[in-house]
């Protein structure tokens, strides 16, 4: 626009001066030249009334020019107490959102998330997943591993496991355990049989190994215990078995009541809760929940899939429907709006005003000419054509006086 404005202004005062040097070849070429001659008064004009706004016309400083830059600060305050006493003002803000269904666009959002709203969707998912990445990640590792050794510390771990154990018992669902631990013992046993061999050997004195007695005393030890675990595993009812639950139930009870045991029990977590495994398990299940927290964060669909989806749609429906839900949630929004401009609207003025004033003469100038500079252009393109119908105007009345 400025090459327009310029270009026009250029093509004025060629005209201008040709047709002055032809005007006596025909009279119509006096009315262009007037027209040219107006036509450059009317730009120039304007030229210097635009540039003066931002400069100081071809760097000359003459009074009252360069305003924009000069006034920066004022302008600020202006554009603060505009804003102030225009906008922020409850009653007004009042009277705005009362017109503004805010329940329902947040049902419309919930149902419907992947509609018009998306960007809104996508915009705090991203939001939402910086601000987890940007947070230490070592030092919130640190809080959480000391949260739940915290917690650990002060749990009592011996009541519940006596419960669960009593529970077990009274519903009878103790057997497939027995039975598991015969198999366990049997294995073992299996797999064992030649240390047990080894073990009667070197306790038998000479006479016995001389005589071969240890291998049939091995022999009827093993045979001992097989026979003992295979009647174990047929017999429900085998004594062993019955001392085994009377044993467990006798379990149960001193870990909710015998203080000895608990003791013991809660030394054995405390020890467990300093070794180093499980400060690494910890650690791992961290950086897990972390990864899986950031990738939920950044999934914008994330929030909506599953059971926690379908309530929010569900919520979504309700605020669309339900209309005293709705007269809530809108009041509330109405009075948190009037509330924040009560509460933070001389700050939100104070913001306007000294970002502005942090400006330099330069920045504004640019800023305000960008916002506002191609309708300045139009002005001087209006100027030139302005002038030049003047300057034919005044040509024809001086024909008539």
């Amino acid at each position: 626009m400025k090459i327009i404005a310029t270009g026009m202004l250029v093509v004025m005062a060629i005209i201008y001066f040709t047709s002055k040097n032809y005007e006596e070849v025909h009279p119509a070429l006096g009315f262009v030249r007037a027209f040219a001659e107006a036509a450059m008064v009317g730009g120039l004009a304007d030229w210097f009334a635009v540039t003066a706004l931002f400069r100081h016309p071809m760097g000359l400083p003459i009074p009252h020019t360069a305003i924009i830059p000069r006034n920066k600060d004022r302008i600020g305050d202006t554009l603060a107490n505009f804003l102030k006493d225009n906008f922020l003002i409850s009653r007004l803000v009042a009277q705005r959102m009362r017109t503004v269904d805010l329940a329902s666009g947040i049902g419309r959002f919930l149902k419907s998330p992947s509609g018009g709203e998306g960007r809104l969707k996508f915009g705090a998912s991203r939001l939402l997943g910086d601000a987890i990445a940007s947070l230490d990640k070592d030092r919130l590792g640190t809080m959480f591993k000391g949260a739940v050794k915290t917690q650990a510390v002060g749990l009592d771990i011996a009541t519940p496991m006596g419960q669960i154990l009593q529970a077990v018992m009274a519903e009878k669902r103790h057997g497939p355990l027995i039975d598991s631990t015969i198999r366990w013992a049997y294995r073992t046993l299996d797999t064992n049989e030649l240390v047990i061999r080894n073990i009667v050997t070197d306790r038998a004195n000479a006479v016995m190994r001389w005589t071969g007695l240890d291998d049939r005393v091995a022999n009827e030890v093993l045979d001992g215990l097989y026979k003992l675990l295979a009647d174990m595993a047929a017999d429900p009812g085998h004594p062993v078995r019955a001392k085994t639950e009377e044993s467990l139930e006798q379990l149960a009870n001193e870990l909710q009541h015998d203080p000895e045991l608990r003791q013991k029990v809660n030394e054995w977590k405390l020890e467990m809760i300093d070794n180093p495994a499980i400060a690494s398990w910890l650690d791992g299940i961290w950086e897990k929940g972390r990864e899986a927290l950031l990738r939920a964060a950044r999934d914008p669909n994330a929030a909506m899939a599953g059971q926690f989806g379908d309530a929010l749609i569900q919520l979504g429906n309700s605020l669309q429907q339900d209309k005293l839900l709705n007269r809530q949630i809108n009041r509330f929004g109405r009075r948190a709006v009037i509330g924040v401009v009560d509460s933070y609207g001389d700050n939100i003025v104070k913001l306007v005003s000294e970002t502005v004033r942090g400006w330099d003469a330069q920045t504004i100038t640019d800023r305000v000419e960008n916002a506002v500079g191609r309708d300045l252009q139009f002005i001087r393109v209006n100027g030139t054509l302005v002038g030049g119908l003047v300057g034919v105007s005044l040509h024809i009345l001086g024909f008539w006086i």
